[in-house]
């Protein structure tokens, strides 16, 4: 299928891309594309730090959001869509465009985000994230398949790949004179337990990539799984209480798969397993209506065990009260609760408790952004500060970086390598200084490749 937006006539051959977000920093993912007279976005997220969402995210657009025609989202994490409200209320009306699971995934975290930064009334963010915004938001969204064409002009024109991050994550590709330009957004820590391998792109002649773990390498699959059930078993015979900072979307999902398995084959004690993250809870029902997007194996799994995201043990805490009650709960028990950097949601409160008790263990399981709670606690410090209190810390800290969404170093440079006769530059973005800039001398000299890491703001222009 081929979806036709404007047709017009080719002002000239160029592409000019202004980084906006995502440089110098994990998250704040922001990419202005222009061609052809046309002015489209590479997703709008939140710059996330200290919170869920750094003052900086409130400064004016650098740009005139009336004048976007569209904005593409690659995935739905709020680093790269969280600021959509805002560019409505600064007058965008244009269009919205990501894969169909994406959208489904929007509104949830589109209206949690709000309902966390409406309480901000001095910046007045409770005039930006309203309902109506959000609704707004949706009624110009479209959702797309993977590899559909999207006719922009007649010399431009767009298409999803599967990135292989979360659910619906893609990676976009922009066909322009027959030139390939690809913003990869996140790229997935493949093989995952529940989705498809990130795909290859053949041909592409600049490439826009994220560098969360451009100096790092996880542990091996087996290697993770088998740590897991070591915490596991080590944190029953403390008889304690292991808690689990996690991302409400993808992460949360992952690690119940992996935890339905564990439990079905006994490789891990019975004990109480709680899920405290009403976010999860709810992206997990979306997770359910797609399960068309899953991989070969958890298609399998979900024919044969309908319950995949509901196991026995496995308890879910929507209420508040309910998740009061988790404290009365006599160890051992496991607590996953987001948010993921302990930034914010319940599981501040559960540091704030089980943090000073040295029988009780936190497992850290993704990206720890620097300033955050999560990445404070990750390298060593013995006080942390929760919620306006210092929290002594006493419990065993772990972590396994295989957990992760992202693929490590190594990985992004086999992504690279694959289009290695064809690419002519590769601009490194979404990931700290240190992590970019070592990714960057790697393409240098594995692959000889012209490769630098953009400035905020900075613009570049690309001949096509």
């Amino acid at each position: 299928m081929c979806y036709s937006l404007f047709m017009g006539k080719t002002a000239n051959k160029t592409v000019r891309i202004t980084f906006y977000g995502g440089t110098g920093s994990v998250t704040g993912s922001n990419f202005l594309f222009e061609a052809d007279g046309k002015k489209i976005l590479v997703d709008c997220g939140l710059t996330q730090g200290e919170k869920l969402a750094d003052d900086i995210n409130w400064d004016p657009f650098t740009y005139n959001p009336k004048e976007v025609d569209i904005l593409f989202i690659t995935h739905a994490h709020v680093d790269h869509l969280g600021r959509i409200p805002k560019l409505i209320s600064e007058g965008f009306r244009g269009k919205i465009y990501s894969i169909l699971p994406t959208k489904g995934l929007a509104l949830p975290m589109l209206e949690d985000t709000m309902q966390i930064l409406q309480k901000n009334k001095d910046l007045g963010l409770d005039k930006i994230y309203t309902p109506e915004n959000v609704k707004l938001a949706l009624s110009l969204w479209q959702g797309f398949e993977y590899h559909e064409k999207i006719k922009i002009t007649s010399s431009l024109e767009v298409s999803f790949f599967n990135a292989g991050h979360i659910l619906g994550s893609a990676m976009i590709l922009f066909v322009y004179n027959g030139k390939k330009i690809l913003f990869t957004g996140d790229l997935g820590n493949s093989p995952s337990p529940i989705l498809p391998d990130t795909e290859k792109v053949a041909g592409v002649d600049y490439l826009v990539m994220e560098s969360v773990y451009g100096d790092r390498n996880h542990e091996s699959r087996d290697d993770r799984r088998k740590l897991l059930e070591e915490i596991i078993e080590d944190n029953y015979k403390r008889k304690g209480t292991l808690i689990i900072p996690t991302f409400s979307l993808e992460r949360s999902q992952e690690l119940l798969f992996e935890l339905n398995a564990l439990v079905e084959n006994n490789r891990i004690p019975i004990m109480p397993i709680f899920l405290d993250s009403p976010l999860a809870i709810r992206l997990t029902e979306v997770f359910k209506q797609y399960k068309s997007y899953f991989n070969e194996n958890a298609q399998k799994a979900m024919k044969s065990d309908k319950y995949l995201f509901d196991f026995s043990g496995l308890h879910s805490t929507l209420k508040s009260e309910e998740s009061k009650m988790i404290g009365n709960v006599p160890n051992p028990k496991i607590v996953i609760a987001g948010s993921g950097m302990s930034t914010g949601g319940r599981i501040v409160h559960h540091e704030r408790h089980y943090l000073p008790d040295p029988n009780n263990t936190l497992l850290l399981t993704g990206y720890q952004a620097v300033g955050t709670p999560g990445r404070l606690i990750q390298e060593g410090v013995k006080t942390v500060r929760i919620t306006g209190e210092d929290v002594v810390v006493r419990a065993h800290v772990v972590t396994i970086s295989g957990y992760s969404g992202h693929k490590d170093s190594d990985e992004l440079i086999n992504f690279v390598e694959d289009m290695q006769d064809s690419v002519k530059k590769v601009f490194v973005v979404m990931g700290e200084p240190k992590g970019a800039l070592f990714l960057v001398q790697k393409l240098r000299d594995n692959l000889g490749i012209n490769a630098y890491a953009p400035e905020q703001g900075e613009s570049v222009t690309l001949n096509c």
